[in-house]
């Protein structure tokens, strides 16, 4: 076994599906992002403001939470190395 290939082998164990996690933040937070868009379109047209307006925060806050998971991963990753 050559050791480039043992070396990622090592890492995967040390941070086992880090790609599926990143994998999950990234579609989460794009999930987030087109609800974030949908509700702030309602808001701009004025409609629904006492539901759109918790909704666009809610959608606002899972994209900053995913944002922040993914580069949290990417940080762990460095240290990894």
């Amino acid at each position: 076994m050559s050791q480039e290939r043992y070396d990622r082998l090592v890492a995967e164990s040390r941070a086992p599906y880090k790609g599926l996690r990143k994998f999950i933040y990234a579609s989460f937070g794009a999930s987030g992002a087109i609800g974030g868009f949908v509700f702030f379109t309602k808001i701009l047209a004025g409609r629904d403001l006492s539901q759109s307006i918790p909704n666009l925060a809610l959608q606002v806050g899972v994209v900053a939470l995913m944002v922040f998971l993914f580069r949290w991963e990417d940080r762990n990753q460095e240290k990894d190395r």
